[in-house]
């Protein structure tokens, strides 16, 4: 599965937006995101290293309460698993 994620743009270089979201940072590019214009400070989806969609700062929290969630769930999994009992 591929999801994309919520990051926030902290700096433009041309067509590369510099993004970081929980303390990961990584380049992504613009060129997919059309004539839409961003700017630092910006919420954005970046997917497989390319920034698909400008959102607004409530839908990127949102997303990531239900990552959080997801990533939650697979560490008890994990955690459950390596004792040997059943969830």
């Amino acid at each position: 599965m591929c999801m994309g994620i919520p990051m926030q743009i902290t700096a433009i270089d041309g067509l590369v937006a510099r993004c970081e979201a929980k303390g990961v940072e990584r380049a992504a590019t613009l060129l997919l995101l059309g004539p839409e214009t961003v700017a630092v400070g910006d919420y954005v989806v970046v997917h497989l290293g390319h920034v698909i969609e400008r959102i607004d700062a409530a839908r990127a929290a949102e997303a990531w309460a239900l990552y959080d969630e997801m990533l939650a769930a697979q560490d008890l999994d994990a955690r459950t698993a390596g004792d040997g009992q059943s969830a």
